[in-house]
């Protein structure tokens, strides 16, 4: 049989065709996927600004589901009630969980322990490590059942379940011998409680290589069993201390040089509890950005932080940073920052300085330094009193008010301060605290 060229270029054009839609067509098909689930995530409630990289590294949800399951799926979390921001995270953390398949089980197995109580954060934090270890859900009630007989009961569990979920893929064994531990300091089981409930962490410290240490590290430093136990009662994070982090921050303690008020306020609640307090704000600084070095310096210079609130502290770094533009490491440089009060000498000199900078009334640039450490005196003599329009905004001093001392007479400890340490023994206590923790 003869074929035309007519025929034989029409069939080239057929072959031609379909090769080229059989490999552009899914292309298009991907494509066209990642938009739809892209407005459905947005619709979720997912960050639009992030869609982009989430989609990019999570490719399957493109190559082996559909919009309809994912959708399904997204319903099925939701009806779990979890709070948004938890709802988002575990998307971001664990994008496996919107295995359809996974959720339907567990939307059955979630029915059936719905009467024990687990808040919709735990159940969040269940789904993510469960996905991630493959535990069904009637493996994760067998957990329970133990952790139960265990005394973890109603708030507790719940507690521990947000914040360390981990303990359903623990040995019995390894709990007991964390409440054997407890037991063993005198802690009774309505303070073991309290101690889990508080600090849920401790539960993942292994007891011969880090919490006995930290028990004799106590004890050398001479405190008593009975104080070592409350203070754990009392604020179970004291736990949560690396071996000789209680000397290093007593060693700050020591080489302190401040006004008596404040040394006394410091030790009000004893020694321990000072270094405590020591060590909170130190890894508060650190989460900030600064190294532990930085962050005992910033504490020397400044003793006044260790009476302040985390809360405090953390909300005058997040104005540093993110509205004044400045780098977390001009701390260590003018730690009077965070000494200072927020609405009566941070806000007000931070605003006269924006509005002079905006009207152009300043040909040079004030740094930190130049705004937090002159006197208020000094700083309204400077850039308020000659722009009045400033005044409303800083506030004037009263007319015929009489500049104070900073201080009271008698207010400062009887020994002078000194720029060096006067012996040997001085110098190694002011840099102990200084060395990096090993």
């Amino acid at each position: 049989m003869v074929i035309s060229s007519l025929t034989k270029a029409s069939l080239f054009y057929r072959l031609s065709s379909t090769q080229y839609f059989s490999t552009v067509s899914p292309k298009i098909s991907q494509f066209r996927n990642q938009i739809s689930l892209a407005n459905l995530l947005q619709r979720y409630g997912f960050p639009p600004t992030q869609l982009h990289s989430f989609l990019a590294k999570n490719q399957f949800l493109l190559n082996r589901s559909n919009v309809h399951d994912i959708q399904n799926s997204l319903n099925i979390l939701l009806s779990f009630k979890i709070p948004q921001p938890s709802f988002i995270s575990l998307l971001f953390d664990c994008p496996a969980v919107l295995d359809s398949n996974f959720l339907k089980k567990w939307q059955i197995g979630i029915s059936k322990f719905g009467n024990l109580g687990i808040s919709p954060v735990g159940i969040c934090n269940v789904l993510a490590l469960s996905r991630r270890f493959r535990i069904d859900p009637d493996l994760f009630l067998n957990r329970v059942g133990v952790l139960k007989d265990l005394g973890f009961n109603g708030g507790v569990l719940t507690r521990v379940l947000e914040r360390f979920p981990r303990i359903i893929m623990m040995k019995e064994d390894d709990l007991c011998e964390k409440i054997g531990f407890l037991e063993g300091i005198g802690i009774s089981r309505y303070g073991i409680e309290m101690v889990f409930h508080l600090f849920p962490e401790v539960l993942g410290f292994d007891v011969e290589n880090r919490l006995k240490p930290l028990l004799d590290e106590f004890l050398e430093l001479g405190f008593s069993e009975n104080m070592i136990r409350d203070e754990i009662i009392k604020d179970s994070r004291v736990l949560s201390m690396e071996l000789g982090e209680m000397s290093r921050c007593l060693g700050l303690l020591k080489t302190l040089k401040c006004r008596a008020p404040i040394e006394d306020k410091i030790f009000s609640e004893g020694e321990f509890r000072a270094g405590f307090e020591v060590k909170l704000r130190v890894d508060c600084l650190c989460k900030q950005g600064l190294i532990h070095r930085e962050a005992f310096k910033i504490l020397w210079k400044e003793p006044r932080l260790i009476l302040y609130e985390v809360e405090e502290i953390e909300k005058k770094i997040d104005f540093l940073v993110n509205t004044m533009n400045y780098k977390v490491g001009c701390l260590v440089e003018v730690p009077e920052y965070l000494g200072a009060n927020f609405d009566k000498q941070i806000l007000p000199r931070y605003n006269v300085v924006e509005y002079l900078r905006s009207q152009g009334a300043l040909e040079f640039d004030v740094g930190l330094k130049s705004l937090i450490k002159p006197s208020r005196l000094r700083f309204y003599n400077l850039y308020v009193k000659p722009y009045p329009e400033c005044e409303k905004m800083f506030g004037r001093f009263a007319e015929g008010a009489a500049i104070q001392g900073r201080h009271p007479v008698g207010m400062w400890k009887l020994f002078k301060p000194q720029k060096y340490a006067e012996s040997k023994e001085d110098v190694n206590n002011t840099k102990s605290f200084m060395e990096p923790l090993v």
